[in-house]
């Protein structure tokens, strides 16, 4: 078997709870891990150590100036690199499937796309959308950058096609519901700056293209700007009745029920409340948005 040489880049701040079980599941394919670090507090560097990470520590800002950062000065060398969080792992279906296929995509494939499956109060999540969705997670060196984004931030292939490679990339975080929460407010803060930025153009962002019949990924992007161009506070309401009902997620039951309302409705609402307590405090002037993201998020919503 031809084998290639994988990268993977992993942020971190305080995931003790769950780097170890990343690092067991990357190690068997992966023959370099890069782990890029928010200066934590816990043993997060010891159990990188341990495990023969290579371990660097950079100023937060945002997720995709932070993930560009590992890929731009950590001196990667391998033919291919993983993106992966450390609260999530490759299944064995996916490991064997990588190993298998990886040597053989044609040389004009520059990208992998892999599923993604959440799990959510300890079971995965596989109706209401939420399953698959299909990602760029693998790219040749080179070739990919993080969408300059706050929040929802994609790989952008640079050059080349993409290939899918059946297999999961569990997403299963073991953090409790008050974490999840306070976590899912600090998203809604800067999900509006995203939204707010397609109307004042605070700043000049890399970001995929929306195509409705291009892979998962455009097309997703592609039904967001549908949803964007709602009204406020109305579009929550549809976005739950479409992911609750038309797309099944009754049939996880009571579990079903809590991820439809908090993720589909209240964070959506969240993000609408959000959006209109910014306009209403500004007056919808550009600048005066600039200082208030600045002032009270310490935000530069300006330089992404």
């Amino acid at each position: 078997m031809i084998k290639v040489s994988i990268t993977a880049i992993i942020l971190t701040f305080n995931e003790e709870i769950h780097l170890e079980r990343c690092l067991e599941s990357v190690k068997s394919i992966c023959n370099d891990v890069v782990i890029v670090d928010s200066f934590s507090t816990d043993n997060t560097e010891l159990i990188a150590i341990n495990y023969n990470a290579r371990f660097f520590q950079n100023k937060w800002v945002n997720y995709s100036n932070q993930f560009n950062w590992g890929i731009n000065n950590t001196n990667i060398q391998s033919d291919w690199v993983l993106r992966i969080d450390a609260d999530e792992y490759l299944s064995d279906k996916l490991i064997f499937n990588l190993k298998n296929n990886l040597p053989k995509v044609p040389n004009d494939v520059n990208g992998i796309i892999i599923d993604r499956l959440m799990y959510f109060m300890n079971r995965p999540l596989k109706k209401g959308g939420m399953y698959p969705i299909k990602h760029l997670k693998i790219w040749r060196r080179g070739l990919a950058l993080c969408e300059q984004k706050w929040m929802d931030e994609r790989m952008k292939l640079l050059d080349g096609k993409i290939q899918y490679i059946t297999g999961d990339l569990v997403d299963n975080n073991l953090n409790n519901l008050s974490w999840w929460i306070e976590k899912h407010n600090g998203y809604a803060t800067r999900e509006a700056i995203d939204i707010l930025n397609q109307i004042y153009n605070f700043s000049n962002e890399v970001t995929l293209s929306a195509n409705f019949f291009g892979n998962g990924e455009e097309r997703r992007r592609s039904l967001k700007k549908i949803y964007l161009k709602m009204p406020l506070f109305f579009r929550p309401f549809i976005f739950f009745l479409i992911r609750y009902f038309f797309q099944l997620g009754f049939l996880e039951g009571k579990r079903g029920f809590i991820w439809s309302i908090l993720q589909c409705f209240w964070y959506r609402f969240l993000v609408d409340a959000k959006i209109s307590e910014s306009i209403l405090l500004t007056g919808g002037n550009k600048q005066r948005l600039i200082e208030y993201f600045k002032k009270e998020f310490n935000y530069d919503i300006t330089n992404i």
